[in-house]
């Protein structure tokens, strides 16, 4: 299909969620606009393309596409190369995993938001044993999911260990990754696509999130 059409993404600057739909964007090489709005003063037209109030938003040719696993699928279906492998079984359980990421993140958010020891503990504990489960499913090849092919399912998860890498480095706090997650995380973090999927002030975004949650995990 023709890559002709006008894309602009709508974005939070500290969505992981907004920062996948990047990554595919720039893995593919695909030509779009970036547009940043403040997630406390929403204007009125980002209410009136995205019906759950939610980021990311891509507005194609004037239509708006909501929901970040909506969009994936989209850039997958209209731009080559397909990031989804072709086989149907092996793209359904890849899909499945991608859902499973969002659950991650959520309990990442609750982590960083907890607001007590017991909160962030129960919180750290949970998003520590979904990654050992998700650890039972990666390929032995390394570096990526699947082996040595880039597929959809990596651009979901980039965003998560960034922000792993950012805890550990910044704020001391340790989430132990088997040594094939790590070198799959240190594979994902070093590619072009996930460097530039975030602004460049993005380490004051994160610290400045966190200050604004007020939670345990700068009072440790």
């Amino acid at each position: 299909m023709s890559k002709s059409h006008q894309l602009e993404l709508v974005s939070f600057k500290i969505c992981p969620f907004v920062q996948r739909s990047i990554i595919a964007l720039n893995q593919k090489g695909i030509d779009y606009t970036l547009t940043h709005i403040n997630p406390q003063e929403t204007p009125d037209w980002f209410k009136a393309i995205s019906p759950l109030g939610k980021v990311p938003v891509l507005v194609v040719d004037g239509t708006p596409v909501f929901e970040s696993a909506v969009i994936l699928e989209y850039l997958d279906e209209v731009y080559p190369p397909a990031l989804h492998p072709a086989d149907p079984l092996e793209k359904a359980r890849q899909r499945a995993w991608v859902e499973f990421c969002s659950e991650l993140l959520g309990r990442q958010h609750r982590m960083l938001t907890a607001k007590d020891e017991a909160g962030f503990n129960e919180a750290r504990e949970s998003l520590q044993q979904g990654l050992q489960r998700l650890d039972t499913v990666l390929a032995e090849q390394a570096p990526y999911f699947a082996g040595e092919q880039f597929h959809l399912v990596d651009c979901v998860y980039a965003p998560l260990f960034m922000r792993l890498a950012m805890l550990k480095q910044s704020y001391a706090l340790e989430i132990a990754l088997s040594t094939r997650m790590q070198a799959w995380s240190d594979a994902l973090l070093a590619l072009d696509a996930v460097k530039t999927s975030v602004v460049e002030e993005f380490p004051m975004v994160f610290a400045n999130f966190l200050k604004a949650q007020d939670g345990y995990i700068l009072k440790r």
